[in-house]
């Protein structure tokens, strides 16, 4: 049941569908079932929309929605894993386009959050705004000292309406989900949940200028990428002031030519700057559009990137990152079998899946891509068509991977862009087999070793009560593995079977010691064949504990 307070606005929303023709979405989620009285109400462009691309007229619908909207179908874009190309494609072009708010309301907020007026913390600050998005915008200003900073302010109340619209989408997204076809396996209620989790990650501007700080860390004396200095004593959670930078536009081709920029050494500098950030330090920024990277030409050719808003980023839990650049080194060398057995392995792809299938089905879509020029193999298409391939296999999909794949899609396209003759397999091979030829170095291992002891120490008296527990255990009510990801039945099935097995196994070892004992110390009373009855006993149960573990 949608709340009264929600039901004008999700009229809009259905009007603005039913004006862009999509109104198999407002069939298919139960939006506002009147369609005669919704087209009524939206005769403008109808006609004219009637003709457009699908994928096209959905992008439209949303920028007029407004912020919100435009953040959910970037969400949705990197998920194309699990939408059509045509819309997937269009998705991919939404960009925030906010009018700025007044200029007063802004030095309001940042006197407010302060606490100290805007001539004391400036000796010139911009009224016209740098850049105007859906959550926050810019302002240019000097500081007393005579650095040229930016100051970035939260657009007031947008905490507010963004709960407000959040609501909705929930709202409307449940009903796709139990209403729509493709509902359960677009999973619209898990990406409006993993958009909630971005967007109010980019609320807080602390957290964005800690972002800055720890990528300016991880890339300290490097020369290919440039993170600007954070002002923190003039930074709250609604502001940050944040060192200006400048530069030409990474997407300004016609600039960087005329600027004498090596684009060729610029475009695979990216490649190298990605793969670290992921590999190597296992934090990147995770929203590398070309708005937000520009290109220091003071030295045409070393150029350096210099990087902006870092109100989102990625990082892997260990054991993904290891099989991701597994996979990828399996790519490189075309080791089909290997990419087949890393996504089994991992978990990806249940443990029921056959893996001569899956490597024949890898091959398929790997193999038609090394036929090609270098130039024209595109890793991202690569990943696009496995996707395709791995939906088969009932891929388990991993929130924490759709980052990185909108980022690798981000920085393919840029690259190609800079320098269309880029060879990015050539580039990144290399690189990642150095990074993990550093990481599983003899030093490297000791290190983690030596950082690790003290945790192992420390637990080593509690080791023999939990080994006691654990054998308890499986002698006893057995060992419960609960695993709740949707399409892991049948791994979770095997996984029990082999914990009885491993409980049957553990009793049988222990009755067999147990007839150990009676013989050897031959305690007094019953005997058959002139052994004590009871070691007999032992002797049986545990040949059938073998058995059923054998089964």
């Amino acid at each position: 049941m949608i709340p009264l307070r929600q039901f004008r606005r999700l009229l809009t929303i259905s009007v603005v569908l039913a004006r862009y023709r999509l109104d198999d979405i407002i069939q298919a989620t139960h939006l506002f079932r009147p369609m005669r009285i919704v087209r009524f109400l939206a005769p403008r462009g109808v006609r004219a929309a009637r003709d457009l691309p699908r994928g096209e007229r959905i992008r439209l619908a949303l920028e007029e929605l407004g912020p919100i909207f435009v953040k959910f179908g970037q969400v949705l874009s990197t998920r194309r894993d699990l939408l059509p190309p045509d819309i997937g494609d269009e998705l991919a072009l939404l960009q925030d386009r906010v009018a700025p708010f007044p200029s007063d309301q802004a030095r309001r907020m940042i006197e407010a959050s302060l606490e100290r007026p805007i001539g004391e913390l400036f000796d010139e600050f911009e009224d016209e705004p740098l850049a105007s998005a859906s959550v926050a915008q810019v302002h240019a200003a000097r500081m007393r000292s005579g650095k040229d900073v930016v100051v970035k302010v939260l657009r007031p109340g947008i905490a507010e309406r963004i709960e407000r619209d959040l609501e909705l989408l929930r709202t409307i997204a449940g009903m796709a989900q139990r209403y729509w076809e493709p509902g359960e396996r677009v999973r619209p209620l898990a990406i409006v949940a993993e958009l909630e989790k971005t967007i109010y990650n980019e609320l807080d501007l602390k957290r964005e200028a800690a972002n800055a700080s720890q990528l300016k860390r991880n890339f300290e004396g490097a020369r290919e990428l440039y993170i600007p200095s954070i002002h923190w004593d003039y930074t709250r959670r609604d502001v940050l002031v944040m060192e200006r930078v400048t530069g030409i536009a990474i997407d300004d081709v016609t600039a960087l030519h005329r600027a004498g920029v090596d684009v060729k050494l610029l475009a695979e500098r990216g490649i190298r700057i990605f793969y670290t950030q992921v590999f190597r330090d296992n934090f990147f920024h995770a929203d590398m559009h070309p708005g937000n990277i520009l290109v220091n030409a003071d030295d045409p050719a070393d150029p350096t990137y210099v990087a902006m808003d870092f109100g989102i980023v990625g990082s892997l839990p260990p054991a993904h990152l290891y099989y991701l650049a597994e996979n990828f080194l399996a790519f490189f060398n075309q080791d089909y079998r290997r990419v087949a057995v890393l996504h089994i392995e991992s978990g990806w792809i249940p443990a029921t899946v056959r893996v001569d299938e899956l490597e024949a089905a890898v091959r398929t879509v790997c193999e038609p891509q090394f036929a090609k020029a270098l130039s024209e193999i595109s890793f991202a298409e690569v990943l696009l068509q496995l996707f395709e391939v791995a939906r088969r296999y009932n891929l388990i999909v991993q929130p924490e991977l759709v980052l990185l794949q909108k980022t690798l899609l981000n920085i393919e396209g840029l690259g190609r862009q800079v320098y269309p003759e880029l060879d990015i397999w050539a580039t990144a091979k290399p690189i990642l087999e150095e990074i993990l030829k550093a990481r599983t170095a003899a030093d490297a291992v000791a290190g983690e070793i030596r950082k690790r002891l003290p945790s192992w120490l420390e637990k080593t008296p509690r080791m023999p009560g939990l080994i006691y527990d654990f054998l308890h255990q499986a002698t006893g009510d057995g060992i419960t593995v609960k695993l709740a990801e949707p399409g892991l039945e049948p791994l979770t099935a095997a996984t029990e079977r082999r914990g009885r097995r491993t409980a049957a196994a553990v009793l049988a070892a222990g009755l067999i010691l147990a007839a150990s004992v009676l013989l050897v110390f031959d305690p007094p009373g019953p005997t058959l064949l002139g052994a004590p009855i009871l070691s007999w006993a032992a002797a049986v149960l545990a040949a059938l504990c073998a058995t059923r573990a054998l089964r």
